[in-house]
């Protein structure tokens, strides 16, 4: 079975349903380890065919020193990050909205996990119930490679680019104020507009912008009189090449991405070198300043 935590870029596969989920208080980190997870999943043999839920490995382990390379983290922060999270996983629920069903469904995410203090290590074991929204399915699917979302700063930012991932194929994404109130989780903060815009997708459009200045990610309002009542975001298409898995001979598609930008990061120093680490400067990060676009 090729396991795609093996190679040498993770890649995310889930539901686009999980995209318009509500993550409660969820942080960044938060968020950062839940996908790092979900990239360890895989879900194809060694004949490219996809696996169902039930085949899938449920159960995973991340450690701290995985953590901080792939986000580009302080290791002693990923310890610290990582023990925390290892309660929450268990304790709060994914949010998903069913308006076929008219009903509101309340999924857990782990059914398990543990925290190794010896080893700096999470071991999670992912809740029967997630596992089919995490199973590789063509049509409802939205993938992409962890390292494209590793240099946000916000998760603002990382839930507005899994969305652009969801609606490559059209150039343009339309939801209503209230669908990116329940993305972003931001529950009773940012009661008024112009401070939710400015805290939000406003910010999470300047910085996808200043990674992915080809993207071109500009958003509009739309109003019924004088109040906003949804956001349309048009960015450019994702260049798509049919090909062939030689596997199977089946089609698939080859999608060429925007390319990113290099973040400068701080070198990662390991806690059994602090005389190296009090010696080290962070160098100075090139500040992008591009326009919000309304």
């Amino acid at each position: 079975m090729q396991k795609l935590h093996d190679r040498k870029t993770p890649i995310v596969y889930k539901n686009k349903k999980i995209n318009s989920a509500n993550f409660g208080t969820y942080n960044l980190n938060d968020y950062q380890v839940f996908l790092q997870l979900v990239s360890m999943i895989g879900g194809v043999n060694e004949l490219g065919e996809y696996l169902q839920p039930d085949q899938l490995q449920r159960e995973h382990t991340l450690t701290a020193k995985e953590f901080s390379q792939q986000f580009n983290l302080e290791l002693d922060g990923s310890y610290t990050t990582l023990k925390r999270v290892a309660k929450k996983l268990t304790e709060t629920s994914l949010t998903l909205e069913k308006p076929e069903l008219f009903e509101t469904w309340h999924i857990a995410l782990c059914s398990q996990s543990k925290y190794n203090h010896k080893q700096g290590s999470l071991t999670v074991k992912f809740s029967e119930e997630i596992m089919p929204y995490l199973a590789q399915v063509k049509s409802k699917f939205v993938l992409y490679n962890l390292k494209e979302i590793a240099n946000f700063g916000s998760l603002y930012t990382t839930r507005l680019y899994e969305i652009i991932q969801e609606f490559k194929d059209t150039g343009y994404i339309i939801k209503s104020v209230e669908q990116l109130r329940n993305i972003f989780a931001v529950g009773n903060k940012f009661a008024d507009y112009n401070n939710f815009k400015r805290k939000t997708f406003a910010h999470a459009i300047n910085e996808i912008n200043a990674q992915y200045p080809t993207i071109n990610l500009v958003m509009s309002e739309i109003k019924e009189g004088r109040k906003v009542i949804a956001i349309r975001f048009d960015f450019k298409l994702t260049l798509i090449n049919k090909s062939f898995n030689p596997l199977t001979n089946q089609p698939k598609n080859i999608y060429t991405k925007p390319k990113q930008l290099p973040v400068i990061k701080p070198k990662l120093i390991e806690k059994k070198q602090p005389e190296i680490a009090e010696s080290v400067k962070k160098p100075k990060e090139k500040i992008h300043n591009y326009p919000i676009f309304s």
